[in-house]
């Protein structure tokens, strides 16, 4: 759903599954008009007995308010045929049927389909412990099923193909990316060049999308053809967001459409490809759906991220928070049901870098359960610090003057951050007049039209820049969104910097903050608070200031690659 999530009743989520059956007589014309919400509510209840259904619940109580408790009186006056004239209606079906029906279905008893099937001659396939709505909840084993029914009804010729014997076979890597932050795609790069020089004979291929295609074609790397099919992430943050102002854990949530595309597609990349592995840097889609259908792993699997546990913002209701844990709670379970999953767990960072927090009420604290079950890699940059070390030299080499003060300002690669950019470039003014000599240079990435900001004198607009960190490393001060990776970049080179999280982004806000106050990195503004003059007073309260941060890492990406190299 595009609108805000209905209200989930704190008092229902813990029953939905359990009503007893006196509920039941809420199912009635006059409870509909008096009551039509708590219907809804104990209704999509009963479609959805599978835990872990509060998404669907709360998509079909949505749904349900699109219409009235009128509409569902009046289609209610409709009649069911008699027995007789229903069995000669199946009977007189010639085409060929599939059914596929949950056998806790609690609004459809199974029964039903097994008549129909019997009449018919059609096939059905029951789901052991599935509701009433099974494209809902398994939605990857229903296409699947629908799959397999139209190539049995139209089989394709099959394609000349050829087999490899085991010890003729290249060791073959499908690597997927998480486009949401070009900083993956960097750090992904990186880690995948240790892994060649591991594995020398290793062929890497990549389902991604734009923007991250764009940084991977420039390092040379291959993107697999159907990388085409893919729906593209990154639209619909930009689509959920606000100003500056993106409800994370909710967009996330409603990304579930574009990431069963984006599975079946990779369902359909494996199944051709033999790949030894598959390295998942923050692929949700992935990780979630292959926990849910196990017998679809093949291959070995990898799984990495840079932070664990989605958490409510100090600001959230009630529900955000259930439903948070909720999420957490699935995770949780799929990982204890089926630890083969993953063969190895990486965390991008140190266990000092993991929120100590809770998942949730009376669940693990996340610190611990994550040293549990992750192998921790250090920080990954994507660059080696030593090839920026040179400050003068770099400067010389870019363009900039050893007079002129440099701020580099930039949003990540999604375009999210275009009111960001705005808000900064309307200080410049001000905050020329306490910085002299300031040269400011926006760079807009590969998803904001440079054009939609307006050109001043001092003002170096640019495009996506395939070499950001080396400017960054140049810079006398760098002003950011609240993303871990450039955050982190600077971190690593020393460089002052301002970061402004995207409001009620859990991640930038929690997770991220928590690592930067380990490293005693940057400095927060709130996005609220950032008129012209509290931005101009911060950058030059801030320029040119010598920093102190804790020493980052350095050999992340070789520590990454050589966990992943024990699974080749």
């Amino acid at each position: 759903m595009d609108a805000e999530p209905p209200t989930m009743p704190s008092s229902q989520v813990p029953v939905l599954a359990s009503d007893p059956d006196e509920h039941w007589a809420k199912y009635n014309r006059a409870y509909w008009r008096q009551h039509y919400d708590d219907f809804l509510w104990f209704f999509l209840g009963q479609c959805f007995p599978e835990p872990h259904s509060t998404k669907q619940i709360e998509d079909g109580v949505g749904w349900g308010r699109q219409t009235s408790a009128e509409v569902l009186v009046a289609a209610s006056h409709g009649t069911w045929p008699a027995t007789a004239a229903f069995t000669e209606w199946c009977r007189r079906v010639t085409c060929p049927v599939l059914l596929i029906h949950g056998d806790d279905d609690r609004v459809s008893p199974v029964g039903r389909s097994q008549t129909i099937a019997e009449l018919t001659g059609g096939r059905l396939v029951t789901l052991h412990g599935g509701g009433h709505i099974p494209l809902a909840r398994d939605p990857v084993q229903v296409n699947l099923l629908i799959q397999d029914f139209v190539e049995q009804l139209a089989p394709r010729t099959p394609a000349p193909r050829t087999w490899t014997r085991w010890n003729r076979r290249t060791k073959r890597v499908l690597y997927l990316c998480s486009p949401i932050g070009l900083g993956h795609a960097r750090r992904d790069a990186a880690i995948a060049a240790e892994l060649r020089r591991l594995h020398p004979d290793v062929a890497i291929d990549w389902l991604a999308q734009h923007p991250v295609t764009r940084v991977l074609e420039d390092a040379g790397e291959r993107v697999h053809p159907a990388s085409r099919w893919l729906a593209n992430e990154s639209a619909h943050i930009e689509s959920e967001a606000g100003e500056h102002d993106l409800h994370c854990f909710e967009a996330l949530r409603r990304m579930d459409e574009v990431l069963l595309a984006n599975f079946m597609v990779f369902h359909d990349v494996v199944h051709d490809g033999a790949y030894d592995l598959v390295v998942g840097d923050e692929a949700w889609e992935v990780d979630h759906f292959l926990h849910e259908n196990p017998e679809l792993k093949r291959f070995a699997y990898a799984w990495l991220t840079d932070f664990v546990g989605y958490l409510p913002m100090p600001d959230a209701d009630s529900r955000e928070a259930l439903v948070a844990a909720d999420y957490n709670a699935e995770m949780i379970e799929h990982i204890a049901r089926y630890p083969r999953i993953r063969d190895r767990a990486i965390f991008i960072g140190d266990p000092e870098d993991v929120v100590d927090g809770t998942f949730g009420p009376g669940l693990p604290g996340i610190r611990d359960w994550t040293r549990q079950h992750y192998a921790f890699a250090g920080y990954a940059t994507g660059f080696d610090p030593a090839t920026v070390a040179d400050r003068a030299a770099l400067r010389a080499e870019l363009g900039y003057r050893p007079d002129e003060q440099v701020c580099v300002v930039t949003v990540g690669g999604s375009g999210v951050g275009a009111a960001l950019l705005r808000r900064v470039v309307d200080a410049y003014g001000a905050a020329a007049r306490r910085v002299p000599g300031l040269r400011m240079i926006v760079i807009t990435g590969p998803r904001i039209d440079p054009a939609s900001i307006l050109p001043a004198p001092g003002l170096d607009i640019r495009p996506y820049v395939p070499d950001l960190h080396r400017h960054l490393a140049a810079c006398d001060l760098a002003v950011v969104q609240g993303g871990l990776t450039t955050c982190m970049e600077l971190t690593a080179t020393g460089r002052p910097f301002l970061y402004i999280p995207l409001q009620h982004h859990f991640e930038q806000n929690l997770h991220v903050p928590h690592r930067l106050a380990r490293y005693r990195a940057g400095r927060r503004l709130d996005y609220q608070d950032l008129t012209p003059e509290v931005l101009a007073d911060a950058i030059a309260a801030e320029i040119g200031r010598t920093t102190a941060y804790r020493p980052v890492a350095t050999d992340g990406p070789q520590r990454a690659a050589r966990l992943l190299a024990e699974l080749l």
